[in-house]
C-alpha cells in the first residue's frame, strides 16, 4: 500500500510540475530560483537543504506553497459523468437565447456587435478614461439582455428537462431535481465556528478579548490578522477569514487567499485590455454604461465608485483569460463569433463576442462594486474581482448542477425553508407563492446592493473562509425566519417584497448564528 501511494504522490508530484510550467508565475519564478542558486547562499555539498533554507528567507517557498494551494482549489471540478446532463440542453438553450437577444437589439438599433471606433472616439475615451462618467453616449435605446427574474423564470421550468421525479418529494419548483443537497445539522459541521456560538467579529467587536494581550475582540483580530498576513500563506488565511476579517486588513487577505496579487505583468496585462476598449467599439460597452447607470450611480453606497467600475468592468469584458477559465469549469458553451467592422484583416477573422465569454445582466456590475470599498488602485481591485468571479460568481448566472451553483443553491434554499420554517413554507404554498421568487435576486447577486457594504464584506469573508456559496441560502433562510412573523400578516408578492426590502438593519454574522446554534 505504502509502494502504492508513493508512486500517486509521485504522479501528482508530475502532473504539478507541468501545470506549474503552464502559469503566468512561472516564467519569473524560475528566474528567482536561478538566481538563488547561483548565490553564496546555496552551497553545493549541500545543495538540497541550503536551497530550501534560502527560498524560505527569500519567500520563495511561500510563493510555492501558495501557487499549489491555488492549483489544487482549481482541480475540484464538476463531474463530467453529470447524472443531469439534460441540463446541459437547457443551459445551451438559454445561452442562444441570449445571442439572439443581443442580435435582434443589434438590428433594431442599426449598429455591429464590434466595430473599430473612430481616432477622434478613441482620443477622447483616453482622455476620460479616469472619468468615465462624463464621456457622453446616448444610451436611452440600449436595455439589459435579461434580469434576474428572467433568469429565475428560465430555472423554474427545468422540470421539462428532467426525466424523472421523486414520487416521494413535494411538486414545487426545484424539489423534483434529483440534487443532493446538505441539511441544517450537515451545514452546522460545515460552519463550527459559528454553530458553536464562537466570537466573531460582525457580532461585538467591543467584547472583551479571551488571548490575553487584547482588550477586546477587535483589536485580538487586528493583531493576529496582521501576523497572519505577514505570513502571506493562503490556506492560514483562508482558515482566519472564517472568523471574519477587519476592514484594514481586508484588501490585503483577499489578494492573498485569491492569489490576486499584481505585479509588473498584471499591470501590461491590464494595459492591454485598456487598449483593447480603446481600439474596438463592442456594442457590450452600452450594456455595461447602462448597468452601472441603473444600479450602482443610482445607489447611496456605490455612486462615488461610478468612474473605477466603468474601467473595470469594460476591462473584464475583453478579458478573454475569463472565457477560458469559464470553459474548463464547464459553464459555458461556444461564445458569438463576429467580424469587427472597419478592421483592415482578413473578412473571416472573427473574434470572440465578448472576449470575455460574459454577457452582462441587469445588476451584473454589483459583483464588482464592493471591491471598490476595497481597492483604490483599478488593477489590483480588477484582479481581485476577477479571481471571486472565476472563483465564485459566475456559478450564480448560468445553469448546471454543481452543488455551488444557482440551481443546487435554490434547491438548498427550499429544503432548508421547508424543514426548518414549516409553517411559513404552509404559509407560501396557501398564498400560492413560490418561496424562491421571495429570495433570488439575493441569491443571484450575493445580497450586493441588498446589504450595507460592512455586512456584505462580513459575509464575503465568510465566502472565502469557507470556500463555500452555501452560506447565501443559509442567509436567505436567517433573513426571512427573522421577519416571518410580519411574512405571516401578508398575501402577495408585492408586499411580502416590501417586508423584505430593507435589509439595512441585519446584522449578518448574528442572524447565521442564530439560524446555526442548535435551539
Amino acid at each position: 500500500m505504502e509502494e502504492l501511494k508513493d508512486e500517486a504522490i509521485h504522479h501528482t508530484a508530475l502532473k504539478l510540475a507541468e501545470e506549474i510550467k503552464n502559469l503566468s508565475i512561472y516564467k519569473s519564478f524560475y528566474s528567482d530560483v536561478q538566481k538563488l542558486v547561483s548565490s553564496t547562499n546555496v552551497k553545493k555539498e549541500d545543495f538540497k537543504q541550503t536551497l530550501q533554507q534560502a527560498m524560505k528567507e527569500k519567500g520563495l517557498d511561500t510563493k510555492l506553497r501558495n501557487t499549489v494551494y491555488h492549483w489544487v482549489r482549481t482541480q475540484t471540478k464538476q463531474n463530467k459523468l453529470d447524472p443531469l446532463t439534460s441540463l446541459q440542453k437547457a443551459s445551451a438553450q438559454w445561452e442562444k437565447r441570449i445571442h439572439k437577444s443581443l442580435n435582434s437589439m443589434c438590428s433594431d438599433l442599426e449598429t455591429s456587435l464590434a466595430k473599430i471606433r473612430p481616432q477622434s472616439e478613441q482620443d477622447e475615451l483616453s482622455d476620460k478614461w479616469n472619468e468615465l462618467s462624463t464621456y457622453t453616449l446616448d444610451l436611452s435605446k440600449y436595455r439589459p439582455v435579461y434580469a434576474p427574474k428572467d433568469f429565475l423564470e428560465v430555472l423554474l421550468t427545468l422540470s421539462g428537462y428532467v426525466p424523472f421525479t421523486r414520487e416521494d418529494e413535494p411538486k414545487w419548483e426545484f424539489a423534483h431535481l434529483p440534487l443532493q443537497v446538505k441539511t441544517l445539522d450537515e451545514l452546522r459541521k460545515l460552519y463550527p465556528e459559528w454553530s458553536s456560538g464562537e466570537p466573531l467579529l460582525g457580532v461585538n467587536p467591543s467584547m472583551p478579548s479571551q488571548v490575553p494581550g487584547f482588550a477586546t475582540l477587535e483589536a485580538e483580530r487586528v493583531g493576529l490578522g496582521e501576523r497572519v498576513a505577514a505570513l502571506a500563506y493562503a490556506p492560514v488565511v483562508q482558515e482566519y477569514l472564517k472568523r471574519g476579517s477587519p476592514q484594514s486588513l481586508r484588501a490585503t487577505l483577499w489578494s492573498l487567499v485569491l492569489g490576486s496579487d499584481v505585479r509588473q505583468q498584471q499591470i501590461t496585462a491590464f494595459n492591454q485590455l485598456k487598449a483593447s476598449v480603446l481600439e474596438i467599439d463592442l456594442m457590450i460597452d452600452k450594456l455595461i454604461f447602462k448597468d452601472v447607470q441603473l444600479t450602482a450611480s443610482n445607489d447611496d453606497q456605490y455612486f462615488v465608485f461610478e468612474d473605477l467600475l466603468y474601467q473595470v468592468m469594460l476591462c473584464f469584458s475583453r478579458d478573454g483569460g475569463v472565457q477560458s477559465a469559464l470553459v474548463e469549469a464547464g459553464c459555458a458553451g461556444a461564445p458569438l463569433m463576429v467580424a469587427v467592422r472597419g478592421r483592415h484583416a482578413p473578412a473571416d477573422r472573427l473574434i470572440a463576442f465578448p472576449p470575455s465569454g460574459v454577457i452582462p445582466f441587469h445588476g451584473f456590475s454589483m459583483y464588482a462594486t464592493p471591491f471598490c470599498y476595497l481597492y483604490d488602485d483599478p488593477v489590483q481591485l480588477y484582479y481581485t474581482f476577477r479571481a471571486f468571479y472565476i472563483r465564485y460568481w459566475h456559478r450564480l448566472h448560468y445553469i448546471s448542477t454543481h452543488p455551488q451553483g444557482i440551481v443546487s443553491l435554490c434547491l438548498l434554499y427550499e429544503r432548508l425553508l421547508e424543514a426548518n420554517e414549516p409553517l411559513l413554507w404552509i404559509h407560501f404554498r396557501n398564498i400560492n407563492i413560490n418561496p424562491v421568487r421571495v429570495v433570488f435576486k439575493w441569491l443571484m447577486r450575493a445580497f450586493s446592493g441588498h446589504l450595507p457594504p460592512d455586512q456584505l464584506l462580513l459575509l464575503w469573508d465568510a465566502i472565502l473562509g469557507y470556500d463555500s456559496l452555501e452560506i447565501l441560502p443559509l442567509l436567505a433562510l436567517a433573513i426571512l425566519s427573522f421577519r416571518k412573523e410580519n411574512i405571516f400578516q401578508v398575501n402577495t408578492l408585492q408586499n411580502v417584497d416590501a417586508v423584505l426590502a430593507d435589509l439595512s438593519t441585519i446584522s449578518v454574522i448574528p442572524l447565521l448564528q442564530l439560524a446555526l446554534m442548535k435551539p
